[in-house]
């Protein structure tokens, strides 16, 4: 077979860059690495826009609005996100640290008295010279606290001063980050069909026919993925926490809707979500009762063992067309790799990656 200059200078190219990028790796790495931080506000925008866009496709669909209706489905769409997150805030935040309060209140008592009950009937008198050693005492010596916290402000300034100021650089370069997103989210569902079209002819012009429809296929599959995921999460959300409710109503267990709403909320959040919404949801109830505290954590840990194993994989995995057991090896195998970001990413993922094997595989067949 004859080989043409085409073809030897197109593997020379790629040879040379091959060899480029593995002789200066380190570059390479830092050098994308500062991209990235550069375009994180950009990437936000996207991830925002694309969540948003989900909630202003339906209300376009469903509103028939004459004029300004891109607008008005894009504010309604923030202003139904913003609600719902006001309100859940709006419902445990204030009874959370009201039973903090109480918490603060009654736990010097506690200790006390468990004090005196350790004293009464184990020999902790030896291990303990003076109940001076116990910060709750009401004979504490407040004079050398006060002069040891002023010796930590006075003597640590410096270091005080530069935590100050890591936490104000910090903070204004969150909220920048978020306000560049939030405009670039913007003008993404604003003029999304525009853009579509432009990265279209782009693709057209310099890729071959077939391989920019295939690109297309896949950007598909993956669209249809992530937003069927993403759906089928938050109606997972809404299931458990209505069964979180219903069952702490039959229970008789305090903060029944304030904590539905709170697990519902947390299991937005891959794995971490779950321990979140079962301590703060135990510490609620723990302020009223301790003993109603350990029947909700029982009853919730058979909740998300249900959860887990059978609504999780039944809910999600048909809303993305991915068997129950391909969710559950999804879950598991994006987690040990990428950890808590790997769970999220790992079953749409999963989902494409199956949906492109099997029309491939019937396409062939």
């Amino acid at each position: 077979m004859e080989l043409k200059w085409k073809t030897c200078l197109r593997a020379g190219i790629t040879v040379i860059i091959l060899f480029l990028l593995i002789h200066y790796w380190t570059a390479f790495t830092g050098l994308a690495h500062i991209a990235v931080q550069a375009a994180t506000p950009l990437l936000f925008g996207c991830i925002i826009a694309y969540i948003v866009n989900i909630l202003m496709s339906f209300f376009e669909r469903h509103l028939s609005i004459p004029k300004f209706r891109r607008p008005v489905c894009m504010l309604f769409a923030f202003i139904s996100i913003i609600c719902i997150t006001v309100l859940i805030v709006w419902m445990i935040v204030p009874e959370l640290f009201r039973c903090l309060q109480i918490l603060l209140e009654e736990l010097p008592k506690a200790l006390n008295t468990a004090f005196e009950w350790l004293e009464d009937n184990l020999p902790v008198g030896s291990l303990l010279q003076s109940k001076d050693t116990i910060f709750l005492d009401s004979e504490m010596n407040w004079q050398k606290s006060l002069a040891k916290i002023m010796d930590i402000l006075f003597n640590g300034l410096g270091g005080a001063m530069g935590l100050a100021a890591n936490v104000v650089s910090s903070l204004f370069s969150t909220v920048v980050t978020g306000l560049v997103a939030f405009i670039f989210s913007i003008y993404l569902l604003a003029g999304k069909e525009k853009i579509g079209n432009q990265i279209r002819v782009l693709l057209t012009h310099y890729l071959p026919g077939k391989l920019t429809d295939k690109i297309y296929y896949v950007i598909g599959v993956l669209d249809h993925s992530f937003h069927s995921f993403i759906v089928g999460q938050c109606t997972e959300a809404v299931v458990l926490g209505l069964l979180c409710m219903l069952g702490m109503f039959l229970l008789r267990l305090p903060y029944a809707a304030m904590i539905g709403c709170l697990i519902g909320f947390s299991a937005l959040i891959p794995v971490a979500g779950a321990y979140i919404g079962a301590i703060v949801g135990a510490f609620m109830i723990f302020t009223v009762s301790p003993v109603q505290a350990l029947v909700f954590l029982v009853y919730l840990s058979v909740l998300q063992q249900l959860e887990g194993n059978l609504i999780y994989p039944r809910v999600v995995g048909s809303s993305i067309g991915l068997p129950g057991i391909w969710v559950l090896a999804a879950v598991t195998v994006g987690g040990g790799v990428m950890g808590i970001a790997g769970m999220f990413l790992g079953v749409p993922l999963a989902a494409a990656v199956y949906q492109l094997i099997k029309q491939d595989v019937q396409h062939k067949l």
